[in-house]
């Protein structure tokens, strides 16, 4: 089993990615490898709403999001991490997540996906609900802690100050092993989910 970990800030190894590194230590100690992708390495666009996707298969902008979404359909879960930008996730991470749900969400279904936020104080509640909205619009479970997902911090080194944030990361990370493990006892179970095809409704005709 594996978790692929997003690390949306457009520092590499700020706040966000210490949050998420506790997170994946706490996956790799239950057995679930895990690698971190960082969205800040490459300039990202936004969705120019072109709908070449839904012909091709691929978004028509070439700056990686392609080869993620090839790396991505081989893990069996997701936690995407962001800094707290006015009250919202990063513009890169809000735009890489948006095309990458739109051009490929049938890649990430009904696997299990989180969301870690860092902020320096506030604004942390509105940016997960940003992130999380995206699972639920694509048949994803939802994996939580004992509080919601988010760490605290100016600086990474104040981050791993914060605790209680730290011990919400580790819970996270077992809780999403132990989920990905009863999928796949399910699996082996013949169990699968009932799936219907979408019905659109526009309420002006």
């Amino acid at each position: 089993m594996k978790v692929l970990l997003v690390n949306g800030s457009l520092h590499e190894k700020g706040c966000t990615y210490t949050a998420l590194c506790e997170v994946a230590k706490a996956l790799e100690a239950n057995g679930v490898e895990t690698e971190i992708y960082w969205v800040g390495k490459t300039k990202i666009g936004g969705c120019m709403g072109c709908w070449a996707c839904k012909k091709t298969g691929q978004c028509v902008l070439d700056d990686g999001l392609n080869e993620f979404v090839v790396k991505a359909a081989e893990f069996d879960g997701y936690v995407f991490g962001s800094p707290v930008y006015y009250a919202s996730a990063s513009g890169a991470l809000v735009s890489f997540m948006d095309r990458l749900f739109y051009s490929a969400g049938k890649k990430l279904a009904y696997k299990p996906a989180a969301a870690v936020v860092s902020c320096r104080r506030a604004g942390a509640s509105t940016t997960f609900d940003v992130i999380n909205k995206y699972f639920t619009i694509n048949n994803m479970p939802v994996v939580g802690a004992n509080y919601w997902n988010e760490v605290h911090g100016n600086k990474a080194e104040e981050v791993l100050q914060d605790e209680e944030g730290l011990q919400t990361m580790r819970i996270l990370g077992n809780n999403m092993a132990w989920l990905l493990k009863c999928i796949e006892k399910g699996k082996e179970a013949g169990l699968a989910p009932v799936k219907e095809r979408k019905i659109m409704t526009n309420f002006i005709r």
